[in-house]
């Protein structure tokens, strides 16, 4: 027999309550805060669970690598009709663009890093 399981998307960051509260808003979520202050966890009711962990001697991610491999990033998605005002709610909230040469077509895709570093996207379902 299994045992049941979950998973959580742990992100790294100097300030982790900082943002925990940029991704709670992105994603209508809320921050919860428990025993261990160094990790903070962002939850929704629509699936969304990640959390936050203090790392001190945190440094950002560099997207693209120099050798084009791929990262570990977050896909949020969008209905196409919203993605629009997705894009300027996640720069408004912090989300600084990475690359915006290849946004629009049939699978609308954005790429962006939050405050502290970490590449997300922002896309239309497939």
């Amino acid at each position: 027999m299994a045992v049941p399981k979950t998973s959580v998307l742990v992100l790294d960051c100097a300030e982790p309550r900082e943002l925990a509260e940029f991704y709670a808003v992105l994603l209508n979520a809320e921050v919860r805060v428990g025993r261990e202050p160094d990790i903070v966890e962002v939850v929704g009711q629509t699936g969304v669970h990640l959390a936050i962990r203090r790392d001190h001697g945190y440094a950002p991610a560099s997207w693209p690598r120099p050798d084009d491999s791929q990262q570990a990033h977050l896909r949020i998605l969008v209905a196409r009709e919203d993605i629009d005002e997705a894009e300027r709610e996640a720069v408004g909230l912090g989300a600084r663009p990475l690359d915006t040469k290849n946004n629009g077509g049939l699978h609308d895709t954005r790429l962006y890093s939050d405050p502290a570093g970490h590449p997300f996207t922002l896309a239309t379902p497939a």
